[in-house]
């Protein structure tokens, strides 16, 4: 009986505590059919999809793309036609209404096989859609999101620039109101943008633009930043280049934008009020930031089942090479980090809630712990393979590059550990 190990507590609160609930159960009981990963069936029937859609239709076009550094646009068709680019979209401009489960669930299938197309799809369905919905008045999120879910128009998010990273509050994009009081005129550039480009000449078509709209250059103040619509075809806006000979994510494109002189009308190109713009930047880097950890289990996951197999098939010295310690060591580690880390970044899931900010400790915190596990993996899986883990056939090459960009975009293992810090110090040091 459990009240023999908790002697000192009140008997009182001992009975309440082995008591039964109203369905007969105990209340320390736990259902046996609980999955921390699917946990319903909608979820279950989302998995099975993806996986399946990144069985024959990602990973066929994964290492070609990749070699070839282009964008697989055909293909990002593809994911608007089962619901995926618009999932957390509202259902009335084509979306598909799913929560944060949904979104680790896509995004962990998808980089499995081919993290850098995951990464655009993130950069889509996440910093432009998710953002848009949440943020947009009903006119911009009827304007755009339709075409935006079905994947008609590609939408990125500008928020990082040639001087301002990790501080991003010193931007120096800036938006001045004209004096009519009718449009902003918009003048900056944008650096390391997803979906920046289509290709090596052309722009993506719509994006989501942070600028400061009040006060002097360097990190300021929230109230002085304020995000805004823009699109191709607008007057000054132009693409400074595409980003090539990158170590990884290659079949993503990145690009640098610019911004001379862009009118923007304030009825129709302003998301939400001036200067209300980075609490809105915040809440969408939680869900960024989960699911490029999410994305970081992909990676892990296929990473493991590449080395595993490779490790019992390989011989040498007369049997499997997964017979050595040396191996052991490297399969078992890594399983045992992929799990603890898919375990929290599904546990974080399940409890964030995408109208809400308030968790970046643990966005922060789960990224933190998952992208640097999952070069780690990669890296062990390259070490297991000797020099078949150096070439791409066997995939985990490429992976391992891909992966090191997780520690970087997104926010930076150092940046995230300044947060942790921070925000450790404002709960008064403990832990639940």
């Amino acid at each position: 009986m459990l009240s023999r190990f908790i002697p000192t507590i009140p008997s009182r609160l001992k009975r309440a505590i082995v008591s039964r609930n109203a369905f007969g159960k105990s209340l320390f009981s736990t259902s046996a059919s609980f999955d921390l990963f699917t946990p319903s069936e909608e979820h279950r029937a989302l998995r099975e999809t993806v996986r399946s859609f990144v069985e024959k239709e990602v990973e066929p076009q994964a290492t070609d793309y990749n070699r070839a550094e282009k964008f697989n646009e055909k293909l990002f068709k593809r994911l608007g036609e089962i619901g995926l680019l618009g999932m957390t979209a509202d259902e009335k401009h084509g979306g598909s209404s799913m929560d944060a489960v949904a979104v680790c669930i896509a995004h962990e299938e998808l980089s499995a096989s081919d993290p850098a197309f995951c990464l655009s799809f993130l950069a889509h369905s996440l910093l432009f859609v998710n953002n848009l919905n949440l943020n947009g008045s009903e006119e911009q999120k009827a304007k755009y999101l339709p075409d935006a879910c079905t994947g008609e128009l590609l939408g990125g998010m500008g928020m990082s620039e040639p001087g301002a990273g990790t501080d991003v509050l010193g931007m120096a994009t800036r938006a001045e109101l004209d004096k009519d009081g009718k449009s902003y005129v918009l003048n900056g550039s944008k650096m390391w943008i997803t979906n920046g480009a289509r290709n090596e000449t052309e722009l993506g078509d719509v994006f989501l633009v942070y600028a400061r709209t009040s006060g002097t250059q360097g990190s300021g103040t929230a109230g002085r930043y304020s995000l805004f619509l823009v699109e191709k075809g607008m007057q000054g806006f132009s693409l400074g280049s595409k980003i090539n000979d990158k170590l990884g994510m290659r079949a993503s494109n990145t690009a640098q934008i610019h911004f001379d002189n862009v009118r923007l009308p304030v009825s129709t190109h302003l998301v939400g009020h001036e200067g209300d713009a980075v609490k809105h930047m915040m809440r969408n880097l939680e869900i960024e930031r989960l699911a490029l950890a999410a994305m970081s289990l992909g990676i892990a996951r296929r990473s493991i089942e590449v080395m595993s197999q490779y490790a019992q098939e390989r011989k040498a010295f007369g049997q499997s090479i997964n017979r050595f310690g040396q191996i052991q060591r490297h399969i078992g580690e890594s399983y045992a980090e992929y799990a603890a880390g898919r375990a929290y970044v599904y546990s974080v899931a399940r409890t964030m809630d995408l109208t809400k900010g308030g968790g970046r400790i643990d966005s922060d915190g789960v990224k933190r712990y998952c992208a640097p596990m999952a070069t780690t993996v990669a890296g062990r899986a390259v070490q297991v393979l000797g020099g078949n883990g150096y070439i791409g056939a066997y995939n985990v090459e490429r992976l391992w590059r891909d992966a090191k960009l997780l520690e970087i975009g997104g926010g930076t293992n150092e940046s995230h550990e300044k947060n942790i810090t921070k925000d450790l110090s404002k709960s008064g040091n403990r832990l639940p």
